[in-house]
């Protein structure tokens, strides 16, 4: 569904896009036959000047206009949900990662009596090694836990139960 929403955004931005250019072009077209029409000479003919001769380029910027403008609107607007429906899975997922950790993290707590290493926080996790030592970090600064550091240099972490 996804790729279908995207397929579709996709396309209609750019045929939006492309009805405007033709629009724009043709608005410029018209701009640069009007001027050079009043370039002409004073004593050129006038029957050969076709005061007409804008007329398919007025078409062409309506047209362009009705086509161009929904179309960009209904392509942008597609594309602003797709962009919002997948902010809110990333929220989620990152929700759910959060839970997960955090109850792995209680639930070694009340096994270990207040005791978590790194290395078993990161093996259960199931986390690389930085990101348990970041995550043990911020729970002992927020539950003002104490470090026990062993003659290897493996820290581990005391929280009061």
């Amino acid at each position: 569904m996804k790729t279908a929403g995207k397929l579709a955004s996709g396309w209609l931005l750019t045929l939006g896009f492309m009805f405007m250019t033709l629009s724009v072009s043709a608005a410029l077209n018209k701009i640069s036959m009007q001027n050079a029409s009043r370039r002409l000479p004073v004593d050129w003919d006038e029957e050969f000047v076709d005061t007409n001769a804008t007329y398919p380029d007025d078409n062409t910027i309506v047209g362009g206009l009705v086509f161009g403008v929904p179309t960009l609107i209904l392509g942008g607007w597609l594309a602003f949900g797709l962009y919002r429906d997948t902010q809110q899975e990333k929220k989620m997922i990152n929700q759910q990662v959060s839970d997960r950790l955090q109850s792995l993290f209680y639930q070694m707590l009340t096994e270990n009596n207040g005791r978590v290493t790194v290395l078993s926080f990161a093996m259960q996790s199931q986390l690389p090694a930085a990101v348990a030592r970041e995550y043990l970090d911020e729970k002992a600064q927020e539950f003002h836990a104490n470090f026990k550091v062993s003659e290897d240099g493996a820290i581990s972490y005391h929280f009061d139960v």
